[in-house]
This record gives structure tokens, C-alpha cells and sequence, in this order.
């Protein structure tokens, strides 16, 4: 409603809209209402569910053709317009034949989530994992710990041998804070977190 009175478009990045974990939904915002919608660019890909990265695959969904036309000429424009054939036909194959894969494996990235929160909350409970509803990337916050930035990336890069996305990269907000990728074996995430823990304490 803010946007609508001032005239501001909203782009929705829906990317991780398939990666929901058991009992929580997601809303698509163009959903909301027609008027939302109209006010809308939705960005979603089959890349983050199904691990399609490099298959150009991406959909920009503009329901309002005033809004469409225009973004469609400079593609056009641009020189970027339909799918590749491999593309394509890999969408279509994950969509109609993955489904059983694809709740097997929000269900292992559910359960390393939880793996995640309980080894921490007894081996290193100053650091807090925050809430999840979906997706595989867990926020952790580490300002319990009262550690400058470069002192925890250098205990976490340097002395535990992990990479992980620091919050300072994602701006002031993301400060204090480590990003954990949940979509691995379980082993290589607890061996992440008890390297982690060891040179915290």
C-alpha cells in the first residue's frame, strides 16, 4: 500500500519460494491482490530447487502489460530472448518428475537445520541460529561472542578451516552475523560446527 501511494514498483525475489519447510507457506506477492499485482515484477527460477544454475532458466513474471512491454523491448533490445532447448527441457523434467526429490531433500535440509540449532545451543550457545521457515541458507548471529569482524573471520577461515558468507558482505544489517549453507551431507556440516566451536571456545 506504501508503494501503491508513492508510486514505487515493487520487485519480489521469489527464488527460494519452492524451499518450504514442513508447516510454514509461502505467499506469492501477486497473490495478495490484483492491485499488488499490477504493481509487480516477480522474479523466480527453477535453479535454487532443483540446482539448475547456468541453464539461463529464470522467469520474470509482469502481470501489467504497460509494465511488460517495455521490459520486453529492451530484452529484445539486449539480444536476450527465449530459452536454450537443454534449458528447457531440464525445467520441465524437474517440475513434472521431481517432486519426490525435492520433499526428501527439504526434509534432510529441515533436519540439518535442526541438527544445527541443537549442536549449537549446547556446544557453543552464545551464537544463535536464526529462526527458519524454508530455504537453506541459516543466519547465524555471533555478537554474543563480542568479536570484531576480521577476529571472527580470522578464528573461522584461518583457525577452523570453514568458509562461510560473513554478514558484512550483505551491509550494516548483516553485521555480527555468519551465513551457513544447510544443503550438504550431515557430516561435513557437523564437522563445519564442531571446528567452529573448538576455536570459539
Amino acid at each position: 500500500e506504501i508503494c501503491l501511494q508513492n508510486d514505487v514498483l515493487v520487485i519480489s525475489d521469489e527464488i527460494h519460494c519452492d524451499l518450504v519447510f514442513n508447516g510454514a507457506k509461502f505467499t506469492a506477492f501477486a497473490t495478495i491482490s490484483d492491485e499488488f499485482a499490477q504493481n509487480s515484477v516477480i522474479c523466480t527460477a527453477p535453479s535454487k530447487t532443483f540446482n539448475l544454475a547456468g541453464l539461463k532458466t529464470s522467469n520474470i513474471i509482469i502481470p501489467n502489460p504497460a509494465l511488460r512491454a517495455p521490459f520486453a523491448k529492451r530484452l529484445e533490445a539486449a539480444g536476450i530472448h527465449g530459452l536454450n532447448c537443454f534449458g528447457a527441457v531440464a525445467v520441465q523434467a524437474a517440475y513434472n518428475h521431481g517432486e519426490e526429490w525435492l520433499e526428501a531433500m527439504l526434509a534432510y535440509v529441515e533436519d540439518n537445520y535442526h541438527f544445527m540449532v541443537s549442536y549449537l545451543a549446547e556446544h557453543l550457545p552464545q551464537v544463535r541460529v536464526i529462526p527458519l521457515e524454508g530455504t537453506y541458507l541459516a543466519w547465524c548471529d555471533f555478537r554474543a561472542l563480542g568479536l570484531f569482524p576480521a577476529e571472527r573471520k580470522r578464528l573461522i577461515m584461518e583457525k577452523a578451516n570453514v568458509y562461510l558468507d560473513e554478514g558484512e558482505m550483505f551491509g550494516p544489517e548483516g553485521e555480527g552475523f555468519e551465513r551457513f549453507n544447510l544443503a550438504c551431507p550431515r557430516s561435513l556440516l557437523a564437522e563445519a560446527v564442531e571446528r567452529i566451536a573448538a576455536v570459539m571456545k
